[in-house]
């Protein structure tokens, strides 16, 4: 019951700063307080402003935003989110485009299940429904999935990713980001083995831990620094009476942004400081760069109590992945049967979470495919984020992956057309 208790404390800990925020916005834009000009109650609603969307948006999931795009005809076309497989703990959506002709590329984007919500990707679906059919693997939060739904870890995940691309067919790319990148590998190699039929076209792993031990970061050594025991007992908690998964055990999204905050609270706390500067001189919109991004990253979710510890134990401290010893099922997945996907692998030179050699042990793995069918990058200056949606994704290693697909369809290449403007909105 501690743990609970302990949950609901957070949670009533957000709202009390949620409503601290709009009471000081409100006080302060009291029309009385006009007839005496003060700089501090313009500096008190500014931070009642900030404070009050910081604590409100961390409880709300953030809405894709993709509504149309423009295609070649030059038209808007409106963006459909349809479910293609509805699960329990997550769904695979595509992002169909309406009144355009279906693309060549069929793409399967793995989001990570990590704190944030899938739309933590939406840069990069919108720079691939240019040209693809995206699809993409929308994880739910834990505090909803009700306890009937029974438990979530590795193995579950793995086999998710196996019914999604058995649903979309031989044809698909899928293109793993970061968590996900090991599993991902593993639902492939279990594919070879159980239904080769099914295996995807090619596999692009950006950014993952296949060994996390290939080169050690912050996060490699706080995996090997803690015990299990330790984690179980400091960020493990009981979802509280409020949500529909009352009583799941869960790594709560408040935790977690706790330690995601902490990496870099000097940047954060600035960061704030001169938003409610910016507010006080009215400077500020919904759609500032500061609310754009603090929007994405403050949103966070809780993630089921046995995926996270199960991801620590078998990806981090025991290698599962790394010593081709993961299991599912209780069937040794063999990362050597893996014969006829193409592999390339991404990573950052300046990635600090899953840095320069980790991913691309991921090949060392595959000693059954051919080293024509195997490929890697690596992007010079960029980080962990830019290699899958910022400028270093967008300018060098897009095309780079979109070239790979082609290379290695079970369709013919799409014909190259004359570029003409796409975005979009």
């Amino acid at each position: 019951m501690r743990y609970m208790m302990t949950y609901d404390l957070m949670e009533t800990a957000r709202n009390t700063n949620q409503w601290l925020g709009s009471t000081a916005r409100a006080m302060a834009s009291y029309p009385m307080f006009s007839a005496m000009p003060n700089p501090a109650l313009n500096w008190m609603a500014a931070w009642g402003e900030v404070t009050e969307r910081s604590f409100q948006r961390m409880a709300v999931k953030p809405d894709w935003g993709i509504r149309t795009f423009t295609c070649e005809d030059g038209k808007d076309h409106l963006v459909e989110i349809d479910t293609v497989v509805e699960r329990p703990f997550g769904d695979l959506i595509h992002f169909k485009v309406a009144g355009r002709e279906e693309q060549p590329r069929k793409v399967l984007l793995i989001a990570p299940m990590s704190g944030h919500y899938a739309t933590l990707l939406r840069s990069t679906v919108k720079s691939l429904i240019v040209n693809c059919e995206v699809y993409v693997t929308d994880w739910h939060n834990a505090r909803d999935i009700p306890v009937s739904a029974g438990k979530f870890d590795v193995e579950d995940y793995s086999l998710y990713l196996v019914d999604f691309m058995r649903e979309m067919g031989p044809e698909t790319h899928v293109v793993a980001v970061c968590q996900p990148v090991p599993l991902a590998l593993a639902a492939t190699a279990y594919l070879a083995e159980q239904d080769p039929k099914a295996q995807p076209s090619s596999l692009t792993l950006i950014g993952g831990p296949i060994d996390p031990d290939a080169a050690p970061t912050e996060v490699t050594d706080f995996g090997r620094r803690v015990t299990m025991g330790q984690l179980e007992e400091t960020m493990i908690q009981q979802v509280g009476f409020k949500y529909p998964g009352v009583g799941r055990m869960v790594y709560p999204g408040l935790l977690q942004l706790t330690s995601f905050i902490s990496m870099n609270g000097e940047r954060h706390s600035q960061a704030f400081n001169d938003q409610i500067q910016r507010a006080a001189k009215g400077e500020t919109s919904d759609h500032d760069s500061h609310n754009r991004f603090y929007d994405e990253y403050l949103a966070v979710m809780d993630m089921p109590a046995e995926f996270y510890l199960s991801t620590v134990e078998r990806v981090f401290k025991n290698r599962d992945i790394a010593r081709n010893e993961f299991t599912i099922n209780g069937h040794k997945v063999d990362f050597g049967k893996i014969t006829d996907v193409a592999v390339k692998t991404v990573e950052g030179a300046n990635d600090d979470i899953s840095a320069p050699g980790q991913c691309i042990a991921a090949l060392d793995l595959c000693t059954g495919l051919d080293n024509s069918r195997k490929a890697s990058h690596v992007e010079p200056g960029a980080g962990h984020y830019g290699i899958f949606a910022g400028r270093s994704w967008r300018n060098n290693i897009r095309p780079l992956v979109i070239e790979f697909m082609d290379a290695n369809s079970r369709k013919p290449a799409p014909k190259r057309k004359a570029p003409r403007k796409t975005k979009a909105k």
